[in-house]
């Protein structure tokens, strides 16, 4: 560690990780006191089910360096980190996981990177990750769609873990979007970063938090919050099937006046199914649009905290 810094703040959402808090605290408590004179810890606990948040209670006796933040329900790793970013005060704030797949140890050159290099974050580019096939198969689907229909550009491989400058948060702090998530927020901004090769470990324990339906509804969340790529395939959609439509009209009209026989049923009836089937389509796409809007203007928070113990 070449770089000492005054104030430092880990920031790690937390869902039904009980199993791993022990270790995550123990290899914390190795690292931190070599890279700044105060640090802080904030564990968030995301509505855990299990006996997490517990175990932070126990784990604060001991370390006065923890701050824990309890929210009310489950509101999602994006929110939780949205809940501890309104509460950390380092000049340098790292988010990481809280399954010891983020490594604490490599936390030092997270900081190092962003000092070196005058950067405003500092983000771990994975090397080798030791994810199921499924979770990494959908990772890079969703790299690719994102990269292709939104604004939002980006390296691939690149993890929750980050260092970021306390400007950086502060900025952040503006955009109170419900619909969107911290990370697309990080970079929409246009935050400048530089990326650390690193390789990313197994779960200590437990499993993932992160399902399909998780998965997908991140997907979504960049998708409808940053593109109107779907909006506009509806538009073009719609503009192709009414040529298409108004051709075939003038085709009938033709036969018609010909004496030609028009065409049976069943051509008819799969058309017709086709264009309710796409304008279904469509009108979904609409309704999601319209119902981010319907929440945003409820403005409704984020996430709701019941405890913090300090």
């Amino acid at each position: 560690m070449k770089h000492k810094i005054d104030r430092l703040s880990i920031l790690i959402p937390v869902f039904n990780d009980e199993e791993v808090l022990d270790e995550l605290n123990h290899r914390l408590m190795h690292v931190l006191p070599t890279l700044a004179d105060q640090f802080e810890i904030v564990l968030v606990d995301d509505g855990s089910s299990d006996s997490s948040w517990a175990k932070i209670e126990q784990l604060k006796k001991a370390n006065s360096h923890i701050l824990g933040i309890k929210l009310m329900r489950n509101f999602g790793q994006q929110n939780a980190i949205s809940a501890g970013l309104d509460y950390v005060h380092g000049d340098i704030v790292v988010l990481m996981d809280s399954d010891l797949q983020d490594k604490p140890e490599d936390i030092p050159e997270l900081i190092d990177a962003v000092m070196k290099n005058d950067a405003s974050m500092a983000i771990a580019r994975w090397k080798s990750r030791k994810d199921g096939f499924f979770k990494r198969s959908v990772s890079r689907i969703f790299y690719r769609v994102s990269q292709k229909i939104t604004k939002i550009k980006h390296e691939p491989n690149l993890g929750v873990f980050r260092a970021i400058r306390k400007e950086v948060i502060e900025e952040l702090k503006k955009y109170q979007e419900k619909t969107s998530t911290t990370l697309s927020l990080l970079y929409w901004i246009g935050v400048d970063y530089v990326t650390v090769e690193l390789d990313r470990d197994a779960r200590f324990a437990g499993k993932s938090g992160y399902n399909l339906s998780k998965m997908l509804k991140l997907t979504l969340d960049r998708i409808f919050s940053f593109s109107m790529f779907p909006i506009r395939v509806a538009v073009y959609s719609g503009l192709l099937v009414s040529t298409i439509s108004f051709i075939l009209g003038i085709s009938l009209i033709l036969r018609y006046i010909y004496g030609q026989v028009a065409p049976g049923w069943t051509s008819i009836i799969v058309l017709v199914l086709f264009l309710f089937g796409l304008n279904f389509l469509f009108m979904g796409i609409i309704g999601e649009y319209l119902g981010r809007i319907f929440l945003e203007s409820k403005q409704r928070p984020k996430y709701i905290i019941k405890k913090i113990i300090r």
